[in-house]
């Protein structure tokens, strides 16, 4: 059986759930926890339940173990005059605020779901969207025990325009419990939302090009003030993040203002290299404006139109350069003054110790999930697509490519071939690159990592973590 059809075999069994936070599959819905029961008002000194943070208390439960503690604001609502502006902390409250269940996710267009990945986005689109959405979760082994466990911080995958950390799979209990640890896990806002620069058009608006990452910022700031109450260390905070969270975790790395919050990186199969030019950013703005029936200075007027018509407006031209998918941060010459990795690394966090890898075929789940084909490919047709991947190279070229994988997979099929090369194509060649820039800065050490997976013993999928580039 070709390693290509092994991995095939294991997507299909369902094993995707728990990438990136260990052991999460299988964990129970968050809509119905234990509820602690109180006879009188909690005393922090002796309730095991209840954190004390910035803006007042919260209620967590037990799970596993351990304490989680979901929906937690970090940050004040994102709608009206907020929308396409820097993240205000959030406002304080009286009493215990439960924290039981997920926030809100950000607006966003449906994620698009195939039989195969039924386990890794069950109950998604049914999970409520609102720009009340800068919320975090927190699992943690106890409360207020004097010990600084280190601080796992999760940005989620989906590009810079979809998903959300409110999701059972990111479920971060095992992971607290097996390594004694602290994991968060935020929300914040996502395409047109936070990432449509408007700079351009009314000077209020110079951040919104980064609004996305000035709220994973405002989050990183809430664990500096908040995480030692959970058994945390602020000193020592690791931010990590899978496909749009690894590019996520690349912007944070090439932004001044989040220089300190955090202490070491990993990027996982999402290296960022290069943000939107100004240039590319004004077209994507011009497209949103025509399609929602605006000029360029009816501007303002996208801060007061419901949030339903302004994801219509960014999918309008559906096939186009414009859509959900093209927002990200800008390079702006504020929060994100260059790259962050292109032509080299930046030098703010030169001194912040890096992993970065793949998965060593992580196109079989992101082609292979929508098109079944990709896994029975002829010669003929794997050269045929790969030339269509390669912006219409020249048969020269597409077997200059083929002939030097296969020297080092002599016994591959021309779908484990496609695979490879689609995967180093997409990934793999931008997790080098970076790694490769963190180096020659010379301040930091930098891991390289490949993830592969076989057949378990005696065939059992269960046991596997596929990681596959979500």
């Amino acid at each position: 059986m070709s390693e290509i059809a092994t991995n095939r075999r294991l997507i299909l069994q369902g094993a995707l759930a728990g990438v990136a936070l260990a052991g999460a599959a299988g964990a129970a819905r968050a809509d119905s926890p234990p509820t602690p029961k109180y006879t009188r008002a909690p005393n922090l000194k002796d309730d095991p339940f209840v954190a004390r943070t910035t803006a007042g208390l919260v209620r967590g439960a037990p799970e596993r173990t351990v304490l989680t503690f979901r929906g937690i604001p970090y940050g004040e609502p994102t709608d009206g005059a907020n929308r396409f502006m820097p993240p205000k902390p959030a406002k304080s409250w009286a009493g215990v605020r439960d924290a039981y269940v997920w926030g809100p996710s950000a607006p966003q267009v449906p994620v698009e779901r195939y039989d195969v990945l039924e386990s890794w986005d069950a109950n998604f689109d049914d999970w409520p969207q609102s720009e009340d959405c800068l919320i975090l979760n927190v699992w943690t082994p106890t409360l207020r025990d004097g010990k600084k466990r280190p601080v796992l911080f999760y940005l989620h995958g989906g590009g810079f325009h979809g998903r959300s950390g409110s999701r059972d799979c990111f479920n971060g209990a095992n992971l607290a419990r097996i390594h004694d640890v602290v994991v968060v896990t935020i929300n914040q806002r996502l395409n047109a939302f936070g990432y449509m620069y408007l700079a351009h058009l009314d000077p209020k608006f110079a951040d919104s090009g980064s609004s996305g990452t000035l709220d994973s910022i405002l989050a990183l700031q809430w664990v500096r003030d908040n995480i030692a109450e959970f058994g945390g260390d602020p000193g020592s905070v690791t931010i990590f993040g899978q496909s749009g969270g690894g590019a996520k975790v690349s912007a944070l790395l090439g932004s001044p203002a989040a220089k300190g919050l955090f202490h070491k990186a990993i990027v996982q199969s999402g290296s960022m290299l290069s943000g939107m030019t100004r240039e590319q950013a004004i077209a994507l703005t011009n497209g949103v404006l025509a399609n929602a029936g605006l000029k360029p200075g009816d501007a303002s007027q996208l801060q007061t139109m419901p949030a339903e018509q302004l994801v219509a407006a960014m999918v309008k031209a559906k096939g186009t350069k414009l859509s959900d998918r093209a927002f990200g941060p800008v390079v702006d010459g504020r929060t994100l003054p260059a790259g962050p990795y292109s032509p080299q690394g930046p030098a703010v966090s030169a001194d912040v110790p890096m992993m970065i890898g793949t998965a060593r075929t992580e196109t079989t789940m992101l082609l292979g999930a929508a098109d079944d084909t990709v896994f029975h490919l002829t010669e003929a047709d794997m050269r045929k697509r790969l030339g269509a991947m390669m912006d219409g190279a020249p048969p020269a070229e597409v077997d200059r490519v083929v002939a030097a994988f296969r020297a080092t997979r002599p016994g591959a099929t021309p779908s484990d071939l496609f695979f490879h090369i689609t995967t180093f194509q997409r990934f793999r060649s931008r997790a080098l690159a970076q790694a490769e820039a963190k180096f020659r800065q010379g301040r930091a050490p930098v891991y390289t990592y490949e993830i592969g997976c076989g057949l378990p013993p005696r065939g059992d999928p269960s046991s596997m973590l596929v990681h596959g580039g979500l």
